[in-house]
């Protein structure tokens, strides 16, 4: 047993001598460049597991666990008020091309410069577009270039969106006559937001304001903020997205002013729109109409009034925030990185 052991041993060893000599052999006879190049793009995959796998996944937030859980810091009277001095949505200074171009590169990293073409032309020349805009469009905060510019849109320009709304106008309109309800008790409810205006009252109830949504306004309207889980281009995850319902009061006029960005298309389905109410975006007049959309670029300059009295009620309107359909599907994607509330 002893000797046939050590021959088989002695066999065993003989393979294995011949078999690394082999392998010698097969790396002597293989290009070197090709070796460098493959142990290259091993190292790149494995870089790139790890970084995307140390990535924390955003969670998504159902209807459900919103009106079960509680509300979020930074509300007042249930209106959220950006608390980030380095918030791009708010900031004006030097600093803030550096800050996009700087998210910019962050997402590059992360994923892909592919389709980042316009995002980098235009943070790289931000002031310079902004500066040189005609007066009559002048976005505040981000300017995307080469996107068709026009005051209004027509409803095929975000169809789909514009047909689901729509269709649940009665839904939206009933959420917003339960709520109103409350305006005879007190004179500015929970969740209502008064804003500033020359004349007359506008006051608005935020279920999304600036990619954040309102957990007590939105148990409020739980219909509602279902349905906006249902439009395809709504911008629920950057700063320039709201949701909201807007009133004006008889006698109210909005200052004329400009929207921070033109990559968005502001949406108003009108639930109340008594005569005398205007909305005025690039010099151009349009009325709404109850039941349907009304689509335009607040990066004009526009403004809104009802000269109606009083007997005739105010003018109420559904605002949601949808993407401009000339922004690719990858630029929508980097814009809600690059733009992402308190980044």
């Amino acid at each position: 047993m002893s000797f046939e052991w050590l021959v088989a041993w002695s066999w065993s060893l003989d393979g294995l001598r011949d078999c690394i000599a082999t392998g010698i052999q097969s790396v002597r006879d293989c290009d070197t460049t090709a070796v460098v190049t493959v142990a290259c793009l091993l190292v790149l995959f494995v870089w790139y597991c790890y970084h995307v796998g140390r990535e924390q996944p955003r969670p998504y937030v159902s209807v459900n666990s919103l009106i079960q859980g509680t509300d979020a810091n930074g509300l007042q009277n249930g209106y959220v008020y950006c608390q980030s001095p380095e918030c791009v949505r708010c900031t004006h200074n030097e600093g803030l091309n550096q800050k996009l171009y700087h998210n910019l590169q962050e997402y590059a990293k992360r994923y892909s410069w592919s389709g980042m073409g316009r995002i980098h032309k235009g943070i790289r020349e931000q002031g310079r577009y902004l500066n040189s805009r005609p007066s009559i469009q002048k976005p505040e905060v981000f300017f995307l270039p080469d996107l068709p510019t026009t005051p209004y849109f027509s409803r095929d320009a975000q169809k789909h969106d514009v047909e689901v709304l729509e269709r649940n106008f009665q839904t939206i309109l009933c959420e917003f006559e339960t709520l109103y309800k409350a305006f005879s008790n007190c004179s500015l409810p929970q969740g209502w937001k008064m804003n500033s205006t020359p004349s007359g009252e506008w006051v608005t109830f935020y279920l999304i304001n600036q990619g954040v949504c309102v957990p007590r306004n939105c148990r409020k309207c739980p219909r509602t903020y279902r349905l906006l889980g249902s439009l395809r281009t709504c911008i629920g995850n950057n700063v320039f997205g709201n949701a909201c319902i807007s009133v004006l009061s008889p006698g109210t006029v909005i200052t004329e002013h400009y929207g921070p960005t033109n990559i968005r298309i502001r949406c108003h389905l009108g639930l109340k729109t008594p005569s005398g109410c205007e909305l005025v975006v690039g010099g151009e007049p349009q009325c709404w109409a109850e039941g349907r959309c009304l689509l335009f670029d607040d990066s004009f300059l526009h403004t809104a009034f009802h000269e109606g009295s009083a007997d005739d009620g105010p003018r109420v309107v559904f605002m949601v925030d949808l993407w401009h359909p000339n922004v690719a599907a990858a630029e929508r994607q980097a814009l809600d990185f690059i733009f992402a509330p308190g980044r």
